[in-house]
């Protein structure tokens, strides 16, 4: 196992991908005919099916709409990966593109075969979704189970192969404690991966769904599920705390708002005071990073 594992990581995305000539014809080729090596071919597209591995559950159909009609426009950018099978062919990485193809009506796809076994099939596959920006945290927290389960790795030799501190492994792998209700609610977006770290902490289930269920009904920050899971304090109302702000902090809130295109609140006693700034994505701190730094050099 584990030379088989260093194998599958020795060859990378760079190495697989190298090297790539387009083939502008359509194709039907087999594991030991011309043109499965690293030329990229179309594939006729229902001749492919997904991945049986795939770590990837939840598909937003909002966002695959989006990207066929990008594709309408354009075509497909990059391959899809495929490994050739006795009656057709099996995604390897680029199943979103692929799904999002068949909904633009393409006949075709371009695509890079490769014969690939079952391990390096299934950590192909994961490394791909663990990589895409949009990866949903427990989609994250089970590929990096499955390599822990599947190939033995330690949260070291993961954090390694995925350039992530072992820290952020641990953290992450800390959300499958959650139950599958509360997981399904992080899947869905209806709670943050902060919301579900807190979340995670209490071993209780039924508290759990509990309180993740008054945090999407109330719409609570991660600071306020904090407090609220450690019993510390009781909520107020959003009524109740805006009044005691003063309508000079309230519309700098507003302004705030409308610049960053996020949640934003100020805490002030008067005299200082912080600025919490709310963010749901890796994608979307990025976006307001770039905001601010822009306006920073205004």
């Amino acid at each position: 196992m584990a030379g088989s594992r260093k194998s599958a990581l020795g060859r990378g995305f760079e190495d697989l991908f190298s090297n790539t000539e387009i083939v502008e014809k359509e194709v039907n080729i087999k594991p030991e005919h011309e043109g499965s090596g690293k030329d990229i071919v179309y594939i006729d597209i229902n001749e492919i099916k997904p991945n049986r591995t795939q770590p990837r559950k939840f598909f937003d159909a909002e966002k695959i709409k989006e990207l066929a009609e990008s594709i309408k426009k354009y075509g497909v950018i990059q391959p899809i990966m495929l490994r050739p099978e006795a009656l057709g062919y099996e995604i390897v990485a680029g199943e979103r593109r692929w799904r999002a193809a068949r909904e633009a009506g393409l006949k075709v796809v371009p695509a890079l075969v490769r014969d690939l076994d079952e391990e390096q099939n299934m950590f192909i596959a994961l490394i791909e979704n663990i990589q895409r920006e949009d990866l949903n945290p427990i989609e994250e927290a089970r590929a990096y189970d499955e390599m822990s389960q599947k190939y033995r790795m330690t949260q070291e030799e993961i954090s390694n192969s995925m350039g992530k501190s072992r820290p952020y492994i641990a953290n992450m792998l800390r959300l499958l404690k959650l139950s599958e209700k509360v997981q399904d609610l992080v899947l869905q977006g209806m709670i943050s991966q902060g919301h579900g770290k807190i979340l995670a902490g209490i071993q209780n289930k039924d508290k759990q769904l509990k309180l993740a269920n008054e945090t999407v009904s109330k719409n609570l920050t991660v600071r306020q599920l904090e407090k609220l899971a450690a019993g510390k304090e009781k909520l107020c109302s959003e009524k109740n705390r805006s009044a005691k702000k003063s309508r000079e902090i309230l519309n700098v809130e507003e302004e705030l708002k409308t610049l960053l295109g996020t949640k934003v609140e100020i805490k002030s006693d008067g005299k200082k005071g912080t600025i919490e700034i709310e963010f749901y994505s890796r994608e979307e701190l990025e976006r307001l990073y770039e905001i601010m730094k822009e306006a920073a050099d205004v």
